[in-house]
């Protein structure tokens, strides 16, 4: 019986981690409630606590899980490239800066979806170095796309990549149904794939 209760209290902690993590990137950390979160888990909202000891450990938690499906897409696409540096970029642009991620922040980059909220959170809040410890992988990530054997030119030119790519979404998410929406994404997409670096 323990095995079993233990095993439901993980798949528990599961649905509520999968549903704060995408409600989160689709409607903020302050746009949803406990109450909201635990509904579409399936759960009641009274045994949120059994789980997490606040909303705010609950918005780190769902951060951190949010930036490791951002990292784990990345590393695929990385991978599919076989080394072509050129390859590896494209390969993280273009689904990046495309209609459909504009449009699905909910399954989206923790990095564009996220950022505004975090910038919000006092410092001490736990959610903001769950966001700046994904946000260093991905800018590791993105600095495997940089053709220079120097180490903080490739890091550099990451942060920059990173920079247009996360900012780009962000503007075009706020203007959509605007022609600029698509103007933005159109432009950053063509600047980082015609960048030689």
């Amino acid at each position: 019986m323990a095995r079993a209760s233990r095993e439901q209290t993980e798949k528990n902690r599961e649905a509520i981690e999968q549903a704060s993590s995408r409600l989160f990137r689709e409607r903020g950390l302050s746009g949803v409630s406990v109450a909201e979160l635990m509904a579409d888990a399936g759960l009641t909202h009274g045994g949120f606590y059994g789980h997490f000891a606040s909303k705010d450990a609950l918005a780190a938690q769902a951060c951190k899980r949010a930036f490791e499906e951002s990292t784990a897409r990345w590393e695929r696409r990385l991978a599919r490239a076989d080394g072509d540096r050129k390859a590896m970029l494209a390969n993280l642009v273009e689904p990046y800066l495309s209609a459909a991620h504009c449009a699905n922040p909910g399954i989206g980059c923790a990095a564009a979806a996220l950022a505004v909220d975090v910038a919000r959170e006092p410092a001490g809040k736990p959610v903001r170095q769950a966001y700046a410890d994904g946000l260093r992988i991905m800018v590791d990530d993105m600095a495997q796309t940089v053709a220079s054997d120097d180490l903080r030119e490739r890091h550099d030119q990451a942060l920059v990549r990173m920079a247009l790519l996360v900012g780009a979404l962000t503007l075009a998410r706020a203007t959509e149904g605007d022609p600029l929406s698509d103007e933005m994404l159109d432009a950053a997409r063509a600047h980082l794939l015609g960048s030689t670096g």
